[in-house]
Formats: structure tokens, sequence, C-alpha cells
């Protein structure tokens, strides 16, 4: 579409673009606001931590939930070993993302520390929550524009995020250290994990849930952009993938 020479958009210039028929003049009235707000290295950890978590799900459900044995000899098939392997590539892959992640917060913007802290001492936070959960339950229409994390994604991504997967990596290091041993530097540092939760066992049992909470979040968090990006009056899925939030309309709330 090429602007009228006075640089004014008029219902000529639509003719023949997805907008032919609408109104310029309204059209003209309506601006669209972009707020750079993910920066690259967000993204970036996003993006593999999503394929991490991809694999760790996968390769940890059959470590709890082992496939049927093959015929022949186990070395000429390596399986378990390959699963196990794929597993703890994956881990590596997360908690360092999440070391980097954590680094980043002291260094990125001011979007980076929302993972980390809810600022509960606030009375817009709360109010925000409310909103959120109103908008969520059709009892609201709409929500209040957020350039990082509406409150009620905050406290979600706090929750079932930022502390389960500390727990998985903490958890996941300490039944790592039983492989390594005690005196490697993982059961060094996390060895006292297991007796604190209870054993081997309980600890096991404690990390094969925090995987079904992270599925879990991983579904409601899918759903839940898609869901704002289309009906919402703020971009989510382009956000992450380009770090810029447009805004739809005007309205300063």
């Amino acid at each position: 579409m090429v602007p009228s020479k006075s640089n004014i958009l008029t219902d000529e210039d639509l003719q023949g673009t997805n907008l032919q028929g609408q109104n310029a003049r309204a059209l003209r009235a309506r601006k669209l606001t972009t707020i750079y707000v993910y920066e690259a290295p967000v993204r970036l950890w996003h993006w593999v931590t999503v394929a991490s978590i991809v694999v760790l799900v996968i390769t940890g459900y059959f470590i709890g939930s082992p496939p049927p044995s093959l015929s022949g000899e186990a070395s000429n098939h390596f399986l378990m070993g390959w699963i196990r392997y794929l597993h703890f590539s994956a881990a590596w892959i997360f908690a360092v993302g999440f070391a980097g992640r954590i680094l980043w917060t002291f260094m990125g913007n001011i979007y980076t520390r929302e993972l980390f802290y809810l600022p509960v001492w606030r009375r817009d936070y709360w109010k925000g929550l409310l909103d959120e959960i109103l908008v969520y339950a059709f009892i609201k229409k709409q929500g209040e524009k957020t350039i990082g994390h509406n409150p009620l994604a905050r406290t979600a991504l706090f929750f079932c995020f930022t502390l389960t997967g500390l727990f998985m990596i903490v958890s996941g290091f300490a039944l790592y250290s039983d492989g390594t041993g005690i005196d490697s530097w993982e059961g060094k540092v996390f060895g006292w994990v297991m007796p604190w939760l209870g054993g081997n066992l309980s600890t096991h049992f404690l990390h094969h849930w925090g995987m079904w909470v992270i599925i879990l979040f991983v579904m409601i968090h899918v759903y839940t952009v898609t869901r704002e990006d289309i009906t919402s009056r703020q971009t989510l899925l382009s956000a992450m993938t380009n770090g810029y939030r447009s805004y739809k309309d005007d309205h300063p709330e």
C-alpha cells in the first residue's frame, strides 16, 4: 500500500489492500504504540529453555515409566542409556540457562527481574492480579495494559516455573549424585537434599511430580499467551520473537 502524496492515509489508499472498505479516518486516529521489552538474551534463553523442557519431559517420563525391554543384549541397544544421556544433557542446558538468566537480571532492563520476585507490598499488584482473574473468569472484558508480564502471569511464572524449576535443578543434581558418588562435587553440594526430602525414593517421587507441575504450567501458558494475543489489546507471541510489544488502541489502561 502506497500512501497518497500528502502522506495522509485516505480511502483511496486502501483500495486493493486487506483494509479495503474500512474508513481511513478511523484508521488515522488509531495509533499503534510499540515498546522494546524482551532483549535478545532473554528471548534466546526462552526458546532454549523451551527445547530443553521438551527433552526433559519426554526422557523424564520414560525414566519414571521405562519402555518394554528389547530383545537381545542391552549393550546392542543402549536404549535407557540414551534416554538418560539426553535427560542429563538437557538438564545441564536448563540449569546453565537458568543461572545465566539470573545473571542477566543484573545487566538487562527492568523487565528481566520479573521472574524472580513478586511486588506483594504494592497495591497495584493485587489490583492487577484480581483484574486478570476476573478477565479469565469471563467476568471482566479486558485487563489493564502491561509492558512486562501482567500480575497473574508473573505470579504463575514465579511459583510454577522459577521456584519449581529451581527445585527440579536441586533435586535433579541430588539424584545425579547417586551415580557420581558422595565424593563428587554434585554429592558435596547437593548431598544434603535427599536426606532432607526423606530419602532417594521420596526425592524421585517429588522430582517426578515437579515434572507434572511444569507440564501443566506449559499447557496453561501456551493457552493464555495465545488467547491474550488474539483477544487483548497488546501482542504477546511476537514479543518473544522480536522483543517488541505492540498496543492495539490508544486507551491509557
